[in-house]
């Protein structure tokens, strides 16, 4: 597309490009906005270096003259959109880039990969927040997806809630705080279960998690107690009828004197087993493979449309674009997104608001877009460790405005209707 658009002499022409979902998930009632701080930073430093270029060239992708182009690539556009951490519903134009046709359309799959993966994470994470009902939960599926995306995966998870993860490097790139618990390989690398428990415990002193069910769960805890004392921090139960299991084994620390030990779960959970553990002790949860595959849906159908350009004939006129294919249609011109609330606060609706360029939007609802890149200036707010943080925060905000419906766990439609206007 570059190429025939800079042979054309269209590649400069100012456009409008918005990415949005068509729908939700089956049976989701909101979804979460999450991968923009780190795609903000991918832009920033988004290149075409001589390995790149050396490579189009030799392939014949395209002209010499696009590898010129693309040797001195460097965004200048505006970029705006929700704010990480924002509930999101179908139509929802969650970013909305001005820049020539040239540098949007090659953002493209940078935008959709990033927003597509993280809000997957973040929206299923979302749902198990919900249903631990204030009972903390660690996200630990690196092990459950590519090495880059694990990372990615575990600031989403805590920018919807989670409140910890056992990938060191989100720790050190997003602030992310970490933890972690030993595996069965630790204590079947010992002669038995009490050297293996000893040794962690010298290491890591009584409030370290130990691992009960590699062998017989209710002689581990003896020994566990035994090893630590009534001050053991946690146990960890990774198998097993997790609703019986766990009240027999609440019933055997406090018989034990470890009435302050807490029992954490980590055993192929996701949104649905761990409502179905919310009348169990349960203390606290480990979440890997549902929250990093989405729970079943590891994309969330987001696409990038161009929904308006300058006309072609000098007189600087905005024309609105929209794709007409069945079931797969969008609608023309720029959009100005509001969530609208009613008196007490709760959100009611999403109103999309088609609007001239320039055009001033009256609503009382709160305005979705906010400034992210302006003239090729990353706004420094959005990133690292300070902006997931904000992300993370601005989600609890959002939620708070959903309607109670918004928090069942089962099947249901989008908890608002979008309205275009």
């Amino acid at each position: 597309m570059l190429d025939a658009a800079l042979l054309a002499g269209t590649h400069d022409r100012e456009c409008v490009f918005e990415a949005f979902t068509r729908r939700l998930p089956a049976g989701r009632r909101y979804g979460i906005l999450a991968g923009t701080g780190r795609l903000l930073e991918l832009i920033e430093r988004f290149r075409f270096g001589d390995a790149e270029l050396e490579w189009l060239r030799e392939n014949h992708v395209v002209r010499d003259a696009t590898l010129d182009w693309l040797a001195d690539f460097r965004f200048s556009g505006t970029i705006s959109g929700y704010r990480e951490g924002e509930v999101f519903f179908p139509g929802s134009p969650f970013l909305v880039v001005d820049a020539p046709f040239a540098q949007g359309v090659i953002l493209e799959t940078l935008i959709l990969s990033v927003f597509n993966f993280d809000s997957a994470v973040a929206s299923a994470a979302a749902r198990m927040v919900t249903a631990a009902n204030g009972r903390p939960i660690a996200e630990m599926g690196s092990r459950r997806t590519g090495e880059r995306s694990a990372v990615a995966a575990a600031r989403a998870a805590y920018i919807a809630g989670f409140s910890a993860t056992s990938n060191l490097e989100a720790g050190r790139s997003w602030g992310v705080p970490t933890m972690g618990t030993a595996a069965h390989a630790f204590t079947l690398l010992f002669d038995n279960e009490e050297e293996a428990f000893r040794a962690q415990v010298d290491a890591l002193g009584p409030g370290t998690t130990l691992l009960v069910d590699t062998f017989d769960v209710e002689r581990a805890i003896e020994t566990a107690v035994r090893v630590a004392g009534p001050r053991l921090g946690a146990v960890r139960l990774d198998s097993g009828d997790l609703p019986n299991l766990v009240r027999r084994v609440r019933d055997q620390l406090d018989r034990l004197g470890a009435s302050t030990t807490k029992i954490t779960v980590t055993n192929d959970l996701d949104e649905f087993t761990i409502a179905a553990l919310s009348a169990s002790p349960v203390d606290s949860y480990g979440v890997g493979t549902s929250v990093v595959t989405g729970s079943g849906y590891p994309a969330s159908g987001m696409v990038y449309k161009l929904v308006a350009h300058r006309s072609h004939d000098g007189d600087g006129e905005w024309i609105p674009v929209a794709k007409k294919s069945e079931g797969k249609a969008s609608v023309a011109g720029r959009k100005h997104p509001v969530r609208r609330v009613d008196e007490s606060g709760r959100a009611v609706a999403e109103a999309i608001h088609i609007v001239e360029h320039g055009a001033t939007v009256h609503d009382n609802g709160r305005d979705l877009l906010v400034p992210l890149i302006t003239d090729g200036v990353v706004h420094p707010e959005h990133l690292g460790a300070a902006g997931t943080a904000a992300a993370r925060k601005h989600r609890d905000k959002a939620m708070a405005e959903l309607p109670d419906q918004a928090f069942r766990v089962g099947r249901g439609d989008p908890v608002l209707p979008t309205v275009f206007v």
